[in-house]
């Protein structure tokens, strides 16, 4: 009576929405928990069973899948075409016979933006990019599936490198897809944090993190959209660099990260040109210093040949200035009086003043007269 009643009073398909508290596939078939929260406490008010056949199911995941970058998981808001079913052993359920990803889509875009928001009004959305990759980038954690091809790719990539460059690689496992992503994640920052704070003799501190996903067929990447991971990946001391490896748009943990690119092999790549950028510098930076090692090599050449250009300057100036004295000496010693006294001549004094002319004296005047052989002292007794 009670699936007759069912059957008969709601016979058409409805679209429901609601959120996925439980979703699994067993037999190619897909079971689901649907739940309705009270959009004021956010506790569950209704509840039902829901179910995907395989025919369906096989059509429905993909394009779901496709669509959204994610496969259906607990958590995500949707929008199902369902039709009433009610079985006497089983009780009621719906049966899905079709999914609208564009409603999901939009509700994950919801999210993403309070995320966004909250993180911004917390001043810490562009804490990454202002720390620097250092110029010797070369102790790198890694945040990676231990056995994921994305990983393998990246190892390669900087052991291959053209240059030489050598690279310390540190793998910290993690689950990188479902639900377990963001807790997993979170803890090997924590484990690196504690490494990078108090390092011990044989762990050196890391230049950068480097959380990358191996690519591959579209997964689960709801877990790289999480208020909790970008608040410990925003707030890290030191850089990090994330290659999750999908075209869609940004995650959360992409726009918060120091840098950006789309696949491991691109991490690696940014790193390895990274030290070429470095290297080119320092090759700069010898020429010029080779180049002034020339400039300062030919300056001290024109310094030496200045000072013996100067020294012989000075040498032919001194020669010159002595032959001048020399002749000075000589024209001096022909005006030596003592000269003039030993050839005969004499000098009157008067006062210590040589007399020229006789009426400068008067009679009583006390007057000398100088000798080649002495002095004779006199007094004029008539003008």
């Amino acid at each position: 009576m009670v699936r007759d009643a069912i059957e008969m009073q709601m016979p058409d398909e409805y679209w429901v929405e609601a959120e996925l508290s439980e979703c699994r596939e067993r037999g190619g078939h897909c079971y689901m928990e649907l739940i309705e929260k009270d959009e004021q406490t956010n506790t569950p008010v209704a509840r039902a069973s829901a179910k995907c056949w395989r025919q369906t199911w096989q059509i429905m995941q993909p394009h779901f899948e496709r669509v959204t970058g994610q496969p259906l998981h607990a958590g995500l808001k949707v929008l199902l075409r369902v039709y009433a079913q009610y079985h006497e052993a089983y009780g009621f359920s719906w049966i899905v016979t079709d999914i609208d990803p564009t409603y999901t889509i939009g509700d994950m875009a919801r999210k993403r933006q309070e995320i966004i928001r909250q993180l911004k009004e917390e001043g810490i959305f562009d804490l990454q990019r202002e720390l620097c990759i250092p110029l010797f980038a070369q102790r790198i954690a890694v945040i990676s599936a231990a056995g994921a091809a994305g990983y393998g790719d990246f190892c390669r990539q900087l052991d291959d490198n053209e240059y030489g460059f050598k690279f310390e690689v540190t793998l910290f496992p993690a689950i990188m897809q479902g639900e377990q992503v963001e807790r997993s994640i979170i803890d090997a920052l924590n484990n690196i944090y504690s490494l990078t704070s108090h390092p011990s003799p044989l762990t050196s501190q890391f230049d950068c993190v480097v959380i990358i996903r191996g690519g591959g067929a579209t997964a689960d990447l709801s877990g790289f959209d999480t208020l909790a991971l970008a608040e410990h990946v925003a707030q890290f001391p030191i850089p990090i660099i994330t290659g999750i490896g999908h075209d869609r748009d940004e995650s959360i943990l992409d726009m918060v990260s120091n840098m950006r690119v789309k696949t491991p092999t691109a991490a690696a790549t940014l790193l390895i040109d990274n030290l070429r950028q470095v290297l080119e510098r320092l090759n700069t930076a010898q020429q010029r210093i080779s180049l002034m090692g020339h400039i300062i090599i030919d300056a001290r050449h024109r310094i030496e040949m200045l000072q013996q250009r100067l020294s012989t300057a000075i040498e032919r100036m001194m020669t010159n200035q002595k032959h001048r004295l020399s002749q000075i000496e000589l024209l001096l010693q022909s005006f030596d009086p003592q000269l003039l006294l030993s050839r005969g001549y004499s000098i009157t004094l008067h006062h210590g003043r040589a007399v020229r002319d006789p009426r400068q004296l008067k009679a009583g005047d006390e007057i000398e007269t100088r000798v080649e052989k002495g002095t004779i002292r006199s007094v004029v007794n008539s003008e």
